[in-house]
């Protein structure tokens, strides 16, 4: 080589954009030939076996030069700092950062690349690519060696970050306490384009002459993953169970709902809110409300959504039960005086007619109340309420408590001789509900009348009303108010 190829040479190691070492590892070579000699064949149990031996590999490596950009990387003045704290530079685990290179010197690679962790002289981390290179003509001294190593510490540092971001969405995913479900509608997309090519304008008509094209779609939904609350409230062990059992959580009510989720779909809404019914793998039906969304960035396939899962089960019982308190009597469970207000007045509007009419009054509570307790006189009202529900069980009748002793039941379609089998049925109900109740005997006066359109319905309720009356003073006059029963 000319001398001034030498020059040119020189420049390019010293005004190299990445850190250059040029070393010497001619005593770690003959370092390994001794060891060779003594019969070593596994460098790394012999390495293992006595930790200051890879100290002893690393006090052979001698730096003859570096370049510019070696000496800025590491925050040294010049080469003789840098040499003088190389434990600064490469410390931590030892044996972990420099065994593979060992190794692969041992094993007679002489060109060997690894990503390792260095430190700068104020202690900043420097994440490097290394590349060692015994330079071609002194393969068999080692003593001119080519280190290059690349600072990769914000390439390092952001895919660290990206690891943890993504580590940070899914324990979010799969913590969560919402069901979550990422599912592939790309199938079904393509057979919704597929009947938009056949001319297919009306889509909601479409589905009720081919209720078939909801099951078809269904089928080509892919669930990719799922949280562990899905698990959880679904009843699954592990993904696998309930994947394999889509179709005891997807059924019945599921059809019609997942029909109105694909017109939906067809009309552009790819995110979309609403309440649905599944089931448990147990079988036990689970009230849902689902959020669905077609991803940003998946628009043109749907070959990513994602589904929210709230069970509102226990909200939908709570509501249940407030309607039926606001339709029932709570203490006899039969219907309340509001509901037979309205069932009045829808009777009278639509019927069916005629309409049978039943006003009954409980005998004797007040006495019983004034003698024993409210508690005692609710005991007996409850009694009233378990013969008039079972006298009229099965029956499209409304059976109601208006006041505090007061009953009524609408018949719409009876005449006055059902109304009349109805009273004598709650006659008989009434003594043989008397012979398991010890105490007080329950007693009912009752009026009948019938209306056969809306306008004798005001006269048919007060001629009932007449009835009760007329019954009710017999019974007081009989004095039978003042029979018990005594307790055996």
């Amino acid at each position: 080589m000319t001398q001034a190829a030498s020059a040119d040479f020189e420049q390019m190691f010293e005004w190299a954009p990445i850190s250059l070492w040029l070393e010497d590892f001619s005593a770690l070579k003959d370092l390994f030939d001794s060891w060779r000699a003594e019969g070593v064949t596994d460098l790394e149990a012999h390495l293992r076996a006595d930790p200051t031996r890879m100290q002893q590999c690393a006090a052979c490596l001698r730096i003859l030069q570096v370049n510019g950009q070696t000496l800025a990387l590491f925050g040294a003045a010049s080469l003789q700092e840098l040499q003088q704290r190389l434990p600064d530079v490469f410390r931590g685990d030892m044996f972990t950062t420099m065994l593979p290179e060992m190794l692969s010197l041992w094993q007679g690679r002489l060109d060997y690349a690894n990503q390792t962790v260095n430190y700068a002289l104020d202690g900043r981390r420097i994440d490097v690519a290394i590349r060692v290179r015994v330079l071609q003509g002194h393969e068999d001294r080692w003593d001119r060696v080519l280190v290059s190593l690349q600072d990769t510490t914000d390439a390092v540092q952001t895919r660290q970050q990206l690891t943890a971001s993504e580590s940070h969405a899914r324990d979010l995913f799969h913590y969560s306490p919402v069901s979550l479900w990422v599912e592939d509608f790309s199938g079904v997309k393509r057979l919704l384009d597929e009947v938009r090519e056949q001319g297919i304008q009306d889509f909601r008509v479409f589905l009720s002459v081919h209720p078939e094209f909801v099951a078809r779609c269904m089928e080509e939904i892919r669930v990719l993953e799922v949280n562990r609350q899905t698990l959880t409230m679904f009843g699954a062990t592990n993904q696998a169970e309930l994947l394999g059992n889509l179709g005891a959580v997807f059924r019945d009510e599921m059809h019609d709902t997942f029909a109105e989720q694909l017109i939906d779909l067809w009309n552009g809404k790819t995110e979309q809110v609403r309440e649905v019914v599944n089931y448990g793998l147990g079988g036990g039906l689970i009230n849902i409300h689902m959020q669905f969304a077609v991803l940003p960035g998946h628009l043109a396939h749907w070959d990513l959504v994602l589904v929210s899962l709230v069970d509102i089960t226990a909200r939908k019982k709570a509501e249940a039960y407030l309607e039926y308190l606001g339709k029932h009597d709570s203490l006899t469970r039969l219907r309340n005086r509001a509901f037979y207000v309205d069932e009045l007045n829808r009777i009278s509007r639509k019927g069916p007619w005629p309409l049978g009419i039943l006003a009954m009054d409980l005998n004797g509570l007040k006495s019983v109340n004034d003698g024993e307790g409210h508690v005692a006189g609710d005991a007996l009202l409850r009694r009233a309420g378990e013969v008039l529900a079972s006298a009229s069980a099965g029956q499209p009748w409304c059976m109601a408590r208006i006041g505090g002793d007061e009953f009524v039941a609408l018949m719409p379609g009876a005449d006055e001789r059902v109304a009349q089998e109805l009273k004598s049925r709650i006659e008989s109900m009434v003594e043989l509900n008397n012979q398991f109740y010890p105490g007080h005997a329950l007693s009912l006066s009752i009026g009948v009348a019938s209306a056969q359109r809306a306008v004798e319905v005001e006269q048919a309720l007060h001629a009932a009303d007449q009835a009760m009356f007329d019954a009710k003073a017999r019974f007081y006059q009989e004095g039978r108010h003042e029979r018990r029963r005594t307790t055996g």
